[in-house]
């Protein structure tokens, strides 16, 4: 496998995760509470943005940007606020993931803009769940090491 090929798996990947959370917070949208619309509504943004970067990014590597699926299995109920907040929570975990990955397949520019969003997600996570988690993107280092 070439470098480009991890580059563009990760960069796939990555775009793929974002598909999803767009249509997530479709969903949180929805249940957040009033107090918490305009984060939801940033965050929805937000995610819309990366994944039009990430869909010119996998063009750029040569590839077939991964087509949104026309809808995703949440991986719990979210019938209230609280669950819309968990789902968030879950959301960015998730992305913060596939942005690890992707800095570690990339260099330069692309592994500055993918230590960005995976900065943004782990951010966004901990204001969602109120605290901050060790090594964001890692869940293997999650629990502390243990």
């Amino acid at each position: 496998m070439s470098e480009n090929t991890g580059e563009l798996d990760a960069t796939q990947a990555a775009l793929a995760a974002e598909h999803a959370a767009v249509y997530g917070y479709g969903v949180v949208g929805g249940r957040i509470g009033e107090d918490r619309g305009a984060e939801a509504r940033e965050a929805h943004a937000a995610h819309r943005s990366r994944r039009d970067q990430l869909y010119r990014a996998v063009r750029d590597l040569g590839g077939a940007p991964v087509a949104a699926a026309a809808g995703y299995a949440l991986p719990f109920e979210v019938s209230d606020s609280t669950g819309a907040v968990e789902l968030a929570v879950e959301l960015e975990t998730r992305l913060a993931g596939a942005y690890a990955d992707l800095v570690l397949a990339t260099t330069g520019e692309a592994r500055k803009a993918a230590a960005a969003a995976l900065r943004e997600a782990a951010v966004r996570a901990a204001r969602w769940r109120g605290h901050g988690e060790p090594f964001p993107g890692l869940a293997e280092y999650a629990d502390g090491g243990r």
